[in-house]
């Protein structure tokens, strides 16, 4: 029987990715993002290996997120592996600088959603007494940097939930473990600078970033493993970064 997984953020990116990947491997996908559009062509291009449930919804949305999972079809029901991967940056400012709307989003996505969708979820992998969850976490929660205040503390709120995420469902032989990237070139920077291109591109000039497709499949790598093995936290960098602000650039 094949496992489903149901991926967070897939319109673009690393939940984009992930789904390809794991659809590439045999693994039927609940994809979930805000873009109808983009999910829907995604959507169309993955039902020609694997069966394919679409979900509409913004991960602050706590009624939305829990009313779509719950009405799920009886198919799709049982979850076995979840990858929270929504989560987003706004902004670039000292503390006293900051936009209250740019903190509303980054706590109401990256942690409330990913608190939202896996409370949504859980039960499921409860009454199994198996599952697999993957936190998308950042290098910015393991170590803050100048101007990234929020956004940090977003992150190491993640790292904080993965850890007690893993306790709190140790009991019923569920794995959970996170990835962690340093810097890849998706809409990331794009979104923190609220659609600057120029600036967007400069972050990463100079140095070859991670890809979408390289956490993707060290995803899949993560959730491939078998069951007596959980990788419960994993730092992925380029090779020019040693820290999110030592940088080797040609």
């Amino acid at each position: 029987m094949k496992k489903i997984a149901l991926v967070t953020g897939a319109s673009s990116g690393i939940g984009q990715a992930t789904a390809r990947i794991f659809a590439q491997n045999g693994i039927n996908l609940i994809i979930c993002g805000r873009r109808k559009e983009k999910i829907a062509e995604l959507a169309t291009e993955l039902r020609k290996l694997v069966e394919v449930q679409e979900l509409i919804f913004d991960v602050r949305d706590r009624k939305e997120v829990f009313r779509q999972i719950e009405n799920l079809p009886e198919n799709f029901k049982k979850i076995d592996i979840l990858i929270n991967n929504a989560g987003n940056a706004h902004g670039l400012d000292t503390f006293q600088a900051g936009n209250l709307d740019d903190w509303d989003s980054m706590i109401d996505i990256n942690v409330k959603g990913l608190l939202y969708v896996s409370k949504a979820v859980v039960p499921c992998m409860i009454e199994a007494k198996s599952g697999h969850i993957i936190n998308i976490g950042s290098l910015a929660g393991k170590e803050a940097y100048l101007k990234g205040n929020v956004y940090c503390a977003s992150k190491f709120a993640v790292d904080a939930l993965n850890q007690g995420l893993r306790m709190d469902l140790n009991e019923y032989g569920i794995r959970v473990g996170a990835v962690n990237p340093g810097m890849v070139e998706t809409e990331f920077s794009l979104v923190r600078f609220k659609g600057d291109e120029q600036k967007a591109k400069s972050v990463y000039q100079g140095l070859q970033p991670l890809t979408a497709q390289d956490i993707a499949e060290i995803i899949y790598f993560v959730i491939s493993r078998p069951a007596h093995i959980n990788i419960a936290d994993l730092l992925v960098l380029p090779t020019a970064q040693a820290s999110p602000t030592l940088v080797k650039r040609s």
